[in-house]
C-alpha cells in the first residue's frame, strides 16, 4: 500500500510539473506577443523631457516631512 501511495504521489508531482511548464509557456507567449506589440506601437518610446509631467511636479511640491 505504501508503494502504491508513493507511485501516486510521484505521478501527481510529474503531472503538476508538466502543467506548470505548460502554463509558463502559454503565459510567456501571451505576454511576449502583447509586450512586443506595445513596443512596435511606440508605447515605450522616449519622447524626451518636455517638462510637462504633472506626476513629477506633484511629487516635487510635497513637503518631505
Amino acid at each position: 500500500m505504501a508503494e502504491s501511495a508513493k507511485d501516486v504521489a510521484q505521478q501527481t508531482e510529474d503531472r503538476l510539473g508538466q502543467v506548470t511548464e505548460d502554463v509558463r509557456k502559454r503565459f510567456d507567449a501571451l505576454v511576449e506577443g502583447r509586450f512586443s506589440e506595445k513596443i512596435k506601437e511606440g508605447w515605450f518610446s522616449d519622447s524626451g523631457d518636455s517638462g510637462n509631467d504633472p506626476g513629477r511636479q506633484a511629487n516635487q511640491n510635497q513637503d518631505p516631512r
